[in-house]
């Protein structure tokens, strides 16, 4: 049997297993593969936030080998759940989204259909969000590199979903006027787990003081991806493509310290700690 992993960002979910247009996972073939799917999220200081909702109706999954989109009926995958909190899916944690048998190829591209979302505000109201069109078209995911499946191998894809990005506040939460809603924007990447890596680690300061709420960065060329520190101080950010980065962390009243040529190896986990000197001791 081949296995593959799909891990999937922070919001994404229920299943339906036909679809029109789309193809029935033949479960008879003599080549097939096990395709697992997973959530979680990628890390936004939501400390105003009790809880982030999202609803999917459907996921499918693109073959390569059979042609260009408009001639490829997707796969459409069984879901294993319909409704997942995205504050529950940080720092490395996921969320199982489909365990299924695929036929061995090569993947190069995921749909989701998100039906709506919601937030709520800690001792506040909740907002409710619809997505136009977003349960019939659904949201393209380009896989890159390809994820090949085989009896040999296990695949692993992680759709990382951005809250920072996808939910956007109208009005403003410092203001008299106050919150006047979000609008909901699914943003999502997809990557390769196969040849990505985990980096991981503590912020502290001089003290040795674990420090909650420090965001990390980890940074290669003009793509950033983002973390914050739980409240203890640990941070961990899965799904990071092979290669050499710059990594950051900033907390406010402190020194920003980076780290220039970081290297994430495929399958293998990198520790990178900080310690953050407060402005108050430079300033001394």
């Amino acid at each position: 049997m081949k296995k593959v992993s799909l891990l999937l960002g922070i919001t994404v979910v229920l299943g339906i297993l036909l679809s029109t247009g789309c193809q029935e996972i033949n479960t008879d073939a003599d080549q097939q593969g096990r395709l697992v799917i997973k959530l979680t999220d990628a890390p936004f200081p939501f400390d105003t936030i009790d809880a982030a909702i999202v609803n999917i109706t459907k996921v499918e999954i693109r073959k390569v080998s059979e042609g260009d989109e408009d001639g490829n009926p997707y796969i459409s995958l069984p879901i294993e759940a319909s409704e997942f909190n995205l504050l529950e899916l940080r720092n490395g944690i996921s969320a199982d989204l489909v365990d299924v048998e695929i036929d061995s190829g090569n993947y190069d591209l995921i749909r989701v259909y998100v039906e709506d979302a919601s937030l709520t505000i800690k001792q506040g109201e909740t907002y409710d969000m619809k997505v136009p069109s977003g349960s019939q078209t659904g949201i393209k995911i380009f896989v890159e590199p390809e994820l090949h499946v085989s009896s040999e191998l296990t695949g692993d894809v992680l759709l990382d979903f951005s809250i920072e990005k996808s939910f956007i506040l109208k009005g403003n939460m410092f203001t008299p006027a106050g919150i006047k809603g979000f609008n909901f924007k699914p943003v999502i990447r997809a990557v390769n787990n196969t040849t990505a890596g985990t980096v991981e680690g503590l912020v502290t300061d001089t003290s040795s003081v674990l420090l909650e709420d420090a965001s990390v960065y980890i940074i290669q060329d003009t793509d950033t991806i983002s973390s914050a520190a739980t409240v203890e101080g640990y941070y961990a950010m899965p799904g990071i493509p092979a290669g050499l980065y710059t990594l950051s962390s900033i907390k406010e009243g402190f020194d920003t310290v980076t780290f220039e040529g970081v290297e994430i190896v495929e399958g293998n986990l990198t520790v990178q700690d900080f310690t953050l000197t407060p402005l108050e001791e430079d300033e001394e």
